[in-house]
Protein backbone atom coordinates (compact mmCIF):
# COMPACT_ATOMS: atom_id res chain seq x y z
CA UNK A 1 0.00 0.00 0.00
CA UNK A 2 1.33 3.12 -1.36
CA UNK A 3 2.47 5.81 1.47
CA UNK A 4 1.20 8.52 -0.52
CA UNK A 5 -2.68 7.76 -0.40
CA UNK A 6 -2.88 9.70 3.40
CA UNK A 7 -5.76 11.85 2.61
CA UNK A 8 -7.77 11.61 6.49
CA UNK A 9 -6.74 10.31 9.91
CA UNK A 10 -8.85 8.51 12.83
CA UNK A 11 -6.81 9.09 15.54
CA UNK A 12 -6.99 6.94 18.86
CA UNK A 13 -7.61 9.13 22.12
CA UNK A 14 -5.99 7.47 25.42
CA UNK A 15 -2.49 6.17 25.36
CA UNK A 16 -2.27 8.26 21.55
CA UNK A 17 -3.04 11.77 22.91
CA UNK A 18 -3.24 12.13 26.68
CA UNK A 19 -2.57 9.59 29.29
CA UNK A 20 -5.51 10.36 31.94
CA UNK A 21 -5.66 13.65 32.31
CA UNK A 22 -1.78 14.81 31.11
CA UNK A 23 -1.55 15.21 27.00
CA UNK A 24 1.28 13.45 25.76
CA UNK A 25 4.50 15.43 24.06
CA UNK A 26 3.27 16.59 20.89
CA UNK A 27 -0.25 16.05 20.82
CA UNK A 28 -1.59 19.84 20.59
CA UNK A 29 0.86 20.66 17.98
CA UNK A 30 0.27 17.69 15.50
CA UNK A 31 -3.76 18.71 15.73
CA UNK A 32 -2.84 22.12 15.03
CA UNK A 33 -1.23 21.19 12.35
CA UNK A 34 -3.23 18.68 10.48
CA UNK A 35 -5.52 21.84 10.66
CA UNK A 36 -2.96 24.02 8.90
CA UNK A 37 -2.62 21.31 6.70
CA UNK A 38 -6.34 20.96 6.35
CA UNK A 39 -5.99 17.07 6.91
CA UNK A 40 -9.37 15.79 7.48
CA UNK A 41 -9.55 13.70 10.82
CA UNK A 42 -11.42 12.04 13.75
CA UNK A 43 -11.38 10.81 17.23
CA UNK A 44 -12.32 7.76 17.40
CA UNK A 45 -12.51 6.38 20.77
CA UNK A 46 -14.02 3.10 22.38
CA UNK A 47 -15.12 5.13 25.25
CA UNK A 48 -18.38 5.43 26.14
CA UNK A 49 -18.49 6.46 28.63
CA UNK A 50 -18.74 10.15 28.15
CA UNK A 51 -20.43 12.77 25.30
CA UNK A 52 -18.55 13.52 22.41
CA UNK A 53 -18.68 17.38 23.68
CA UNK A 54 -17.21 16.04 27.09
CA UNK A 55 -14.31 14.45 25.44
CA UNK A 56 -14.23 18.28 23.03
CA UNK A 57 -13.91 19.88 26.47
CA UNK A 58 -11.42 17.50 27.84
CA UNK A 59 -9.23 18.09 25.13
CA UNK A 60 -9.58 21.64 24.65
CA UNK A 61 -8.42 21.90 28.77
CA UNK A 62 -5.39 19.99 28.08
CA UNK A 63 -4.39 22.83 24.68
CA UNK A 64 -5.83 20.34 21.80
CA UNK A 65 -8.48 22.87 20.68
CA UNK A 66 -11.29 20.74 19.81
CA UNK A 67 -14.82 20.69 18.42
CA UNK A 68 -17.56 17.84 19.38
CA UNK A 69 -18.33 17.15 15.82
CA UNK A 70 -14.34 15.92 15.66
CA UNK A 71 -14.98 13.05 18.33
CA UNK A 72 -16.60 9.55 17.14
CA UNK A 73 -17.36 7.32 20.38
CA UNK A 74 -18.63 3.64 20.27
CA UNK A 75 -21.71 4.68 21.80
CA UNK A 76 -22.57 6.74 19.10
CA UNK A 77 -21.11 4.14 16.52
CA UNK A 78 -23.97 1.70 18.48
CA UNK A 79 -26.37 4.22 18.23
CA UNK A 80 -26.01 4.58 14.36
CA UNK A 81 -25.91 1.27 14.12
CA UNK A 82 -28.80 0.20 15.90
CA UNK A 83 -31.18 2.80 14.27
CA UNK A 84 -30.02 2.17 10.67
CA UNK A 85 -31.57 -1.87 11.02
CA UNK A 86 -34.39 -1.12 13.70
CA UNK A 87 -35.23 2.66 13.37
CA UNK A 88 -36.96 3.31 16.91
CA UNK A 89 -36.31 0.30 18.75
CA UNK A 90 -36.87 -0.80 22.30
CA UNK A 91 -33.20 -0.40 24.17
CA UNK A 92 -32.02 -1.70 27.31
CA UNK A 93 -29.08 0.10 29.08
CA UNK A 94 -26.34 -1.29 30.86
CA UNK A 95 -23.72 2.01 30.33
CA UNK A 96 -23.28 5.56 31.51
CA UNK A 97 -24.35 9.23 30.57
CA UNK A 98 -22.54 9.09 26.91
CA UNK A 99 -24.29 5.70 25.37
CA UNK A 100 -27.56 6.64 26.99
CA UNK A 101 -27.44 10.42 25.01
CA UNK A 102 -25.77 8.74 21.93
CA UNK A 103 -29.20 6.08 21.86
CA UNK A 104 -31.53 8.99 22.34
CA UNK A 105 -30.12 11.49 20.04
CA UNK A 106 -30.70 8.89 17.24
CA UNK A 107 -34.31 7.91 17.96
CA UNK A 108 -34.47 5.32 19.79
CA UNK A 109 -36.60 4.22 23.32
CA UNK A 110 -35.07 3.73 26.47
CA UNK A 111 -37.01 1.08 27.94
CA UNK A 112 -37.03 -1.46 31.28
CA UNK A 113 -39.41 -3.77 30.15
CA UNK A 114 -39.60 -5.43 27.15
CA UNK A 115 -36.49 -4.95 24.63
CA UNK A 116 -35.72 -5.29 21.42
CA UNK A 117 -32.05 -5.41 22.05
CA UNK A 118 -29.68 -4.72 25.38
CA UNK A 119 -26.73 -2.43 25.26
CA UNK A 120 -23.56 -2.60 27.38
CA UNK A 121 -20.75 -0.74 28.19
CA UNK A 122 -19.18 0.57 30.45
CA UNK A 123 -21.10 1.11 33.63
CA UNK A 124 -19.46 2.31 36.84
CA UNK A 125 -22.27 1.76 38.77
CA UNK A 126 -22.86 -2.28 37.90
CA UNK A 127 -25.20 -4.05 40.53
CA UNK A 128 -26.01 -7.70 40.65
CA UNK A 129 -29.56 -6.58 39.29
CA UNK A 130 -28.72 -4.96 36.44
CA UNK A 131 -26.55 -7.76 35.29
CA UNK A 132 -29.53 -9.96 35.98
CA UNK A 133 -32.12 -8.13 34.64
CA UNK A 134 -30.07 -7.80 31.35
CA UNK A 135 -29.08 -11.57 31.30
CA UNK A 136 -33.14 -12.43 31.55
CA UNK A 137 -34.03 -10.34 28.49
CA UNK A 138 -31.38 -11.41 26.03
CA UNK A 139 -32.59 -15.53 27.35
CA UNK A 140 -35.73 -13.70 26.26
CA UNK A 141 -34.72 -13.05 22.86
CA UNK A 142 -33.34 -9.59 23.08
CA UNK A 143 -30.41 -8.47 20.61
CA UNK A 144 -27.28 -8.39 22.38
CA UNK A 145 -24.91 -5.26 21.19
CA UNK A 146 -21.09 -4.55 23.45
CA UNK A 147 -20.22 -1.23 22.97
CA UNK A 148 -16.41 -2.36 22.80
CA UNK A 149 -14.24 -5.21 24.14
CA UNK A 150 -11.94 -3.72 26.10
CA UNK A 151 -10.88 -5.88 29.18
CA UNK A 152 -9.29 -3.20 31.18
CA UNK A 153 -9.17 0.61 30.70
CA UNK A 154 -6.90 2.99 32.31
CA UNK A 155 -8.29 4.80 35.67
CA UNK A 156 -6.07 7.22 38.19
CA UNK A 157 -4.29 4.22 40.19
CA UNK A 158 -3.78 1.64 37.15
CA UNK A 159 -6.19 -0.45 35.07
CA UNK A 160 -9.92 -1.03 36.22
CA UNK A 161 -12.41 -3.39 34.94
CA UNK A 162 -13.92 -1.89 31.30
CA UNK A 163 -16.93 -3.12 29.01
CA UNK A 164 -15.35 -6.28 27.98
CA UNK A 165 -14.92 -7.23 31.87
CA UNK A 166 -18.94 -6.58 32.25
CA UNK A 167 -19.55 -8.31 29.00
CA UNK A 168 -17.76 -11.31 29.78
CA UNK A 169 -20.43 -11.98 32.60
CA UNK A 170 -23.03 -11.61 30.26
CA UNK A 171 -21.95 -13.46 27.65
CA UNK A 172 -21.44 -16.29 30.53
CA UNK A 173 -24.64 -16.60 31.49
CA UNK A 174 -26.95 -16.09 28.80
CA UNK A 175 -24.99 -18.39 26.41
CA UNK A 176 -25.46 -15.51 23.59
CA UNK A 177 -22.38 -13.46 21.72
CA UNK A 178 -22.60 -9.92 21.17
CA UNK A 179 -22.43 -7.82 18.39
CA UNK A 180 -19.11 -5.74 19.37
CA UNK A 181 -19.44 -1.84 18.05
CA UNK A 182 -15.40 -0.40 18.88
CA UNK A 183 -12.23 -1.56 17.99
CA UNK A 184 -11.05 -4.00 16.78
CA UNK A 185 -14.68 -4.74 14.98
CA UNK A 186 -14.62 -2.73 11.45
CA UNK A 187 -17.99 -1.45 12.47
CA UNK A 188 -16.95 1.62 14.33
CA UNK A 189 -14.19 1.85 11.68
CA UNK A 190 -16.80 2.05 8.89
CA UNK A 191 -18.87 4.94 10.93
CA UNK A 192 -16.04 7.04 11.09
CA UNK A 193 -15.07 6.63 7.33
CA UNK A 194 -18.78 7.32 6.68
CA UNK A 195 -18.70 10.51 8.70
CA UNK A 196 -15.30 11.52 6.91
CA UNK A 197 -16.31 10.57 3.74
CA UNK A 198 -13.38 8.88 2.83
CA UNK A 199 -12.51 5.49 1.39
CA UNK A 200 -10.37 3.38 3.88
CA UNK A 201 -7.36 3.47 1.63
CA UNK A 202 -6.73 7.06 1.96
CA UNK A 203 -7.24 6.83 5.75
CA UNK A 204 -5.01 6.08 8.42
CA UNK A 205 -5.17 4.71 12.00
CA UNK A 206 -3.33 6.21 14.35
CA UNK A 207 -3.40 4.20 17.79
CA UNK A 208 -0.82 3.00 20.76
CA UNK A 209 -2.58 -0.25 20.89
CA UNK A 210 -2.13 -2.93 18.40
CA UNK A 211 -4.95 -5.57 19.72
CA UNK A 212 -7.30 -2.04 18.98
CA UNK A 213 -6.14 0.64 17.32
CA UNK A 214 -3.69 -1.24 14.76
CA UNK A 215 -6.40 -4.81 14.72
CA UNK A 216 -9.06 -2.51 13.67
CA UNK A 217 -7.51 -0.53 10.97
CA UNK A 218 -6.59 -3.85 9.36
CA UNK A 219 -9.82 -4.93 9.82
CA UNK A 220 -11.43 -1.98 7.78
CA UNK A 221 -8.36 -2.12 5.37
CA UNK A 222 -7.11 0.97 6.75
CA UNK A 223 -3.25 1.64 6.35
CA UNK A 224 -2.10 2.19 10.19
CA UNK A 225 0.33 4.01 12.32
CA UNK A 226 1.09 2.63 15.96
CA UNK A 227 2.93 5.28 18.15
CA UNK A 228 4.91 3.79 21.08
CA UNK A 229 3.34 6.69 23.06
CA UNK A 230 1.38 4.30 25.24
CA UNK A 231 0.15 0.93 25.58
CA UNK A 232 3.06 0.07 23.08
CA UNK A 233 6.70 0.98 23.79
CA UNK A 234 10.23 0.11 21.79
CA UNK A 235 9.89 -2.84 24.34
CA UNK A 236 6.88 -4.50 23.48
CA UNK A 237 5.62 -3.62 20.39
CA UNK A 238 7.04 -6.69 18.61
CA UNK A 239 4.60 -8.95 21.07
CA UNK A 240 1.83 -7.35 21.50
CA UNK A 241 1.38 -7.06 17.34
CA UNK A 242 1.93 -10.74 17.11
CA UNK A 243 -0.71 -11.54 20.27
CA UNK A 244 -3.07 -9.46 18.29
CA UNK A 245 -2.40 -10.86 14.71
CA UNK A 246 -1.78 -7.86 12.99
CA UNK A 247 1.03 -5.88 11.29
CA UNK A 248 1.29 -1.80 11.47
CA UNK A 249 1.97 -0.33 8.31
CA UNK A 250 4.13 2.15 9.87
CA UNK A 251 5.65 2.50 13.76
CA UNK A 252 6.58 5.82 15.34
CA UNK A 253 8.21 6.53 18.77
CA UNK A 254 6.57 9.91 19.30
CA UNK A 255 3.96 12.54 18.04
CA UNK A 256 6.93 15.16 16.68
CA UNK A 257 7.98 12.41 14.68
CA UNK A 258 4.39 11.62 13.86
CA UNK A 259 4.16 15.31 13.00
CA UNK A 260 6.78 15.02 10.65
CA UNK A 261 5.91 11.89 8.95
CA UNK A 262 2.75 12.90 7.77
CA UNK A 263 4.25 16.45 6.27
CA UNK A 264 6.35 14.12 4.18
CA UNK A 265 4.09 12.05 3.24
CA UNK A 266 2.19 14.79 1.86
CA UNK A 267 5.30 16.71 0.25
CA UNK A 268 5.77 12.91 -1.41
CA UNK A 269 2.55 12.53 -2.70
CA UNK A 270 2.07 16.17 -3.99
CA UNK A 271 5.40 15.75 -5.89
CA UNK A 272 3.91 12.42 -7.48
CA UNK A 273 1.02 13.94 -9.01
Amino acid sequence: MSVNTLRGLLIDLDGTMYHGGIMIPGADALIAALRRLDIPFLFVTNNSSATPEAFADRLSAMGIQTNPSEVCTSAQGAAAYIAERQPGARVHVIGEHGLRTALQDAGLLLVDEEPDIVVQGIDKQLTYDKVARAVTFIRGGASYILTNPDLLVPAEHGLVPGAGSIGAMLRAASGVEPIVIGKPSAILMDFALQRLGLHASETWMIGDNPATDIAAAQAADCPSILVLTGLATGDNYKELLAAAGCEATVIIDNLHTLQQFIGDQLASGQQSR
